[in-house]
């Protein structure tokens, strides 16, 4: 059969997204992971499935690089909702639905802002901290981010005795840049490698720095494939609402694939 297929991309964490309205797309995790192989397919982060949802404008439904089906991505949600655009399904706001609930978003220009999942714990231990932003992220500190051992580190966590029997985690070291300005890269569980960039990742990297460095939204984040911000409503009891992912996400081109 015959794919057709977009590619998009943002801050360097790309998609393969397929309009699936019509729900034809064969899921199968081995077909998911070879179009997403960098050598022998299209090459992603992940592949995403626009469908229809009843109520919302869509459905995203994201697979990550290893076939499986996957938690909530952020920079993957904002790359869908960009899509979604491309496609005509709205023209300025829009509302979906993910695997952790609903979501709304807006796009003005190249920018896409993203409203998040609400984060009701964060676990602070004294070398890291521990919330799931729609994903589970461990954030830790570093003094220079450009020499971390990003991967190495990043799988002894994924797959160590604390993470590993309950699923793994995504791996994400920080560096203070200055006053509400981070750097940050991140090891991405079902990718099994660092990744340009992570947007729930990124996410929980803000709200830790508020945490740890008390700062006040919005905070603004570097990480390998560009820069997003992050704002966000903090509560008592380390708990956040009204939180949005907000940065550039583009398609890079579209092509059909024969399987």
């Amino acid at each position: 059969m015959e794919i057709t297929f977009y590619k998009y991309q943002g801050t360097g964490n790309d998609f393969v997204m397929i309009d699936d309205r019509s729900e034809n797309f064969p899921v199968d995790n081995e077909l998911i992971a070879h179009l997403c192989h960098r050598r022998f397919g299209i090459g992603a982060d992940g592949l995403i499935l626009l469908r229809h949802a009843e109520g919302y404008d869509f459905r995203m439904v994201y697979f990550n690089a290893d076939g499986g089906e996957g938690s909530m991505c952020g920079n993957g949600g904002r790359c869908v909702v960009r899509f979604a655009h491309d496609l005509g399904i709205f023209s300025e706001h829009t509302s979906f639905i993910a695997v952790d609930g609903p979501h709304e978003a807006s796009v003005d220009g190249e920018v896409i802002s993203l409203k998040m999942s609400p984060v009701n714990k964060v676990e602070q231990y004294e070398a890291y901290d521990f919330m799931n932003t729609g994903s589970p992220h461990y954030v830790t500190y570093v003094d220079d981010i450009k020499e971390t051992e990003v991967v190495e580190i990043g799988k002894d966590i994924r797959y160590g005795p604390k993470y590993g029997p309950v699923g793994g985690t995504n791996v994400n070291f920080i560096e203070v840049l200055r006053n509400n300005h981070l750097s940050v890269r991140t090891y991405e569980r079902g990718v099994e490698d660092e990744t340009y960039s992570c947007g729930t990742g990124v996410t929980a990297c803000a709200l830790s720095a508020h945490l740890r460095e008390g700062w006040a939204s919005p905070i603004v984040v570097d990480t390998v494939g560009g820069t997003l911000e992050v704002s966000f409503n903090a509560l008592p009891g380390n708990t956040f609402d009204e939180i949005y992912l907000t940065g550039p996400a583009m398609r890079v081109y579209e092509g059909r694939v024969t399987q």
